[in-house]
């Protein structure tokens, strides 16, 4: 009779749970039991487990053995086990010291010749290891720079369960054959999974990405878009058709500021979780950008599946920007699902499989058509659609999900001056984003020692009695709530802009011309804002 065990790390979305996997070899018939309240794929994993402990070169014991995972009510998927059960049994058949094992944590999936292959989520999986207290863990080669992105947790990468039971036995470690130069890697063919993501991608270095001052024009929703950055607030544009909504979008990651370690670390394991991680880049430094197609359903945004929920559009866009293109095309369903995650920062899905807490963090960005044809505002354009037909068009976004939405800009047709006169071009992206990066650390000294990192993340209670505006600045928002215009949470909000442009400005606290621009920005009406009052914001003169 022999007993071992090791331990893996069993996900649920970006969470881990530390798994003790147990082996034990007792006589009787040849069988191979495995309980714990495994999937389809981690039952599978005897057959693979078994072929690679033969193909290493070790002898697969002939007697009953049953491997248990506990704790055994969590749920448990993935080839990410075959590892550790390997390893377990070479202990349990004493091919290897059990006590070497015993607080060792493996992650890995095994090949039928036993070499060690890459999976998701590793980030995650040593997180949660590391703060349950071990200090050691095996990951494949190709995963070990993500993994050794833990501090205080010391990293194993190995190529195959060869070299592994050499370690672990004192034995000379055999040499793998590499990859040849130039030829792709068959190995890396988990981390990156095709179709996982919704229309996701890692925002590229501000350098080479898309300029601001491709923009021409738009000087209000240039200011727009860079408080939004510098706040973290939401933003709509709507307009016409080919005004510049989506040009607007694209360039907005490259204004945002680069993701601290902590947030590094966030997005990085999501998009771990997601096998969205590019293979070589261990840890993502930029903020995401995500652009879902407007036929997205409510469980592509929000997150969902069969079984155990996977991260939506809003969890792949944490610490950077969800950009709903033609957002009243989407379904009303999915947008309103919205509502939750902009006012909390996480996504809790409940499903058959489990309840997941996934971080969603993001700045969302809507842009939209004032009606079906999109010529509704243009003069003389002809616009055929009926006026109900443009009120329903309107109202697929909901007042709720509009009261979450700090700036919201009417984007009019490029003129024909600004398109063609290239002698007064905006500020490139590196110049707004510079401005940026000194208000959000402004914010940031001023939010010191306080659960919020930017003005949009504070409380409308602490911005009333915490943190004043100068007196009498706030008396034009006062004669909004008064008149309707302006909702609690939508005084709040304009509180928080105003914030904003005054960090942007260099001020101390706002004033009134930082409460009007905050106001325009919000409800569209022009304010009288003289312009020397917010110079160089969004490019201003």
């Amino acid at each position: 009779m022999g007993f071992a065990r090791a331990c893996s790390v069993a996900l649920v979305g970006v969470e881990g749970v530390v798994v003790e996997v147990q082996a034990d070899l007792e006589p009787g018939v040849a069988a191979f039991t495995l309980v714990g309240l495994p999937d389809k794929s981690l039952v599978e994993s005897r057959d693979r487990v078994r072929a690679a402990v033969v193909n290493s070169g070790a002898e697969w014991p002939q007697k009953k053995l049953t491997v248990g995972l506990s704790p055994a009510s969590v749920p448990k998927g993935g080839s990410g086990f075959d590892l550790a059960v390997a390893v377990a049994v070479l202990g349990a058949a004493e091919r290897i010291d059990p006590r070497q094992i015993a607080d060792l944590v493996l992650i890995g999936e095994l090949g039928l010749d036993g070499r060690v292959r890459p999976v998701r989520g590793v980030l995650p999986a040593v997180l949660a290891a590391a703060e349950a207290g071990y200090e050691q863990v095996v990951v494949p080669e190709q995963t070990a720079g993500e993994a050794s992105l833990v501090p205080g947790i010391s990293v194993l990468g190995v190529r195959s369960l060869r070299q592994l039971i050499a370690v672990l036995a004192d034995e000379p470690v055999p040499d793998e054959e590499p990859v040849e130069e130039g030829r792709p890697d068959p190995m890396l063919a988990g981390l990156m999974v095709p179709g996982a993501g919704v229309g996701t991608g890692l925002a590229a270095d501000p350098a080479g990405g898309p300029d601001l001052a491709d923009v021409a024009g738009q000087h209000t929703a240039r200011t727009g878009l860079e408080v939004a950055a510098a706040g973290g607030h939401h933003l709509l544009l709507s307009g016409p058709p080919g005004a510049g909504k989506t040009m607007l979008a694209e360039r907005l990651p490259g204004v945002l500021p680069p993701l601290t370690r902590r947030e590094s670390l966030e997005v990085t394991a999501v998009h771990s979780v997601a096998g969205l991680l590019p293979p070589g880049q261990p840890l993502v430094r930029t903020p995401p950008y995500c652009a879902p197609h407007h036929s997205a359903t409510m469980q592509s945004l929000v997150g969902g599946g069969n079984g155990l929920p996977k991260p939506g559009a809003v969890s792949l866009a944490h610490r950077g920007l969800l950009f709903l293109d033609e957002a009243p095309e989407f379904s009303g369903k999915a947008l309103d699902a919205l509502r939750q995650p902009l006012e909390s920062g996480h996504v809790v899905v409940a499903r058959s499989g489990g309840v997941m807490r996934l971080p969603a963090r993001f700045l969302m960005m809507l842009a939209a058509n004032p009606c079906p044809c999109g010529r509704h505002t243009l003069h003389g354009a002809g616009c055929d659609c009926p006026a109900s037909a443009i009120r329903r068009y309107q109202a697929r976004l909901s007042g709720p999900l509009l009261d979450r939405v700090d700036l919201r800009i009417e984007v009019e047709p490029v003129s024909r001056s600004d398109l063609l006169d290239q002698g007064r071009r905006g500020d490139s992206t590196a110049v707004v984003a510079d401005r940026v990066r000194e208000a959000r650390a402004r914010a940031a000294a001023r939010l010191d020692g306080t659960p919020w990192s930017v003005n949009s993340e504070v409380p409308g209670h602490e911005l009333r009695t915490r943190w004043t505006v100068s007196p009498g600045a706030l008396a034009a928002a006062e004669r909004d709530v008064d008149r309707g215009l302006l909702t609690a949470r939508g005084l709040d909000r304009v509180l928080r802009v105003a914030w904003t442009i005054a960090d942007l400005a260099g001020r101390d606290r706002p004033e009134a011309p930082d409460v009007a621009l905050a106001l325009e920005l919000r409800t569209g009406i022009a304010r009288g804002v003289p312009a020397g009052a917010v110079a160089g914001i969004g490019g201003r003169p």
